[in-house]
């Protein structure tokens, strides 16, 4: 297998409960740093460290700070802040169980991104994370969005730890 050849399992979006939370928005406050319009994730919904497996989503309103701008008239979600929202699911698995140390991590990478799908006002972006490499220094999630039965976008990410202070 080539070096970027990910094999994740496939995972029917519309057989997860979503209505049982592991995290509500306090909870992801409180591992990750993230505050006001950064916040991608709005609960995370499952969470299997024996197979690096975490699942969480981001309601999109209607009043979010890129409505205005991001195509006035036809709001889409930008795939930036999607990776974003992937790369906030990573951290969160870090931190909550201790495997970061205290640190806090960073995105270092996003790779292989595919966005196949609009994700706009009104939807719920599901996401979907497989840990491919878990570790202290470095930490690397295959992610899915789905919305609905569609999957939106796929990607890639990297948390690295960064330096806090002087």
């Amino acid at each position: 297998m080539a070096k970027d050849d990910v094999t994740v399992p496939e995972i029917d979006p519309l057989s997860l409960d979503l209505t049982q939370r592991v995290a509500d928005i306090a909870a992801i406050h409180a591992a990750n740093p993230h505050r006001h319009e950064m916040v991608m994730l709005t609960a995370v919904t499952h969470l299997d460290p024996s197979r690096h497996f975490i699942v969480g989503f981001k309601d999109i309103g209607h009043d979010e700070f890129w409505v205005r701008g991001h195509m006035p008239g036809f709001p889409v979600f930008p795939g930036v802040l999607m990776c974003e929202a992937a790369a906030q699911l990573s951290g969160y698995y870090g931190t909550s169980l201790g495997i970061t140390g205290g640190r806090m991590m960073g995105l270092g990478a996003i790779e292989q991104s595919k966005f196949r799908r609009m994700v706009k006002p009104g939807d719920r972006l599901v996401l979907v994370g497989h840990g491919l490499k878990i570790d202290r220094r470095l930490m690397r999630f295959h992610v899915r969005g789905y919305v609905g039965a569609e999957m939106a976008f796929e990607t890639i990410v990297t948390g690295v730890p960064l330096k806090t202070g002087g």
